[in-house]
């Protein structure tokens, strides 16, 4: 049992850190850009798609144990440094002002370069 809570502790620690990497990050990007498209969500998302596809690739190869890394980093730094529900919401905002092209804009950033950032740690890890 005392495993099962180690895990939740790795989970919790790296949350608390990937929030707070969001929260700094999304306001840098914000202070850089300004906001008329959500550029801080978009640039997490896609540290976050890369560093994430990095970390399951670097571990599907055996280079690096799953355990804590997957529950400290993957789960817990980066599922809350990634922000796909800020970008839904965020999405949602611009749609509601009528800032059709914005909004289109957004999502094809987010998903397009999310997929590109993605494809391109994992492509690093093969030899």
């Amino acid at each position: 049992m005392a495993q099962g809570w180690l895990v939740y502790l790795y989970i919790a620690t790296g949350g608390a850190i990937g929030a707070c990497l969001r929260y700094f990050l999304t306001n840098q990007f914000d202070s850089w850009f300004g906001k008329p498209i959500p550029f801080g969500t978009l640039a997490v998302n896609i540290v976050g798609s890369f560093c994430l596809a990095l970390l399951y690739a670097v571990i599907e190869h055996h280079d690096l144990a799953e355990n804590p890394y997957r529950a400290l980093i993957g789960v817990g730094l980066l599922g809350a440094l990634t922000t796909f529900s800020t970008f839904s919401i965020e999405t949602l905002a611009l749609l509601e002002n009528g800032l059709w092209m914005k909004a289109l804009i957004n999502v094809f950033l987010n998903v397009s370069l999310c997929l590109l950032a993605g494809w391109f740690a994992i492509t690093m890890t093969k030899g």
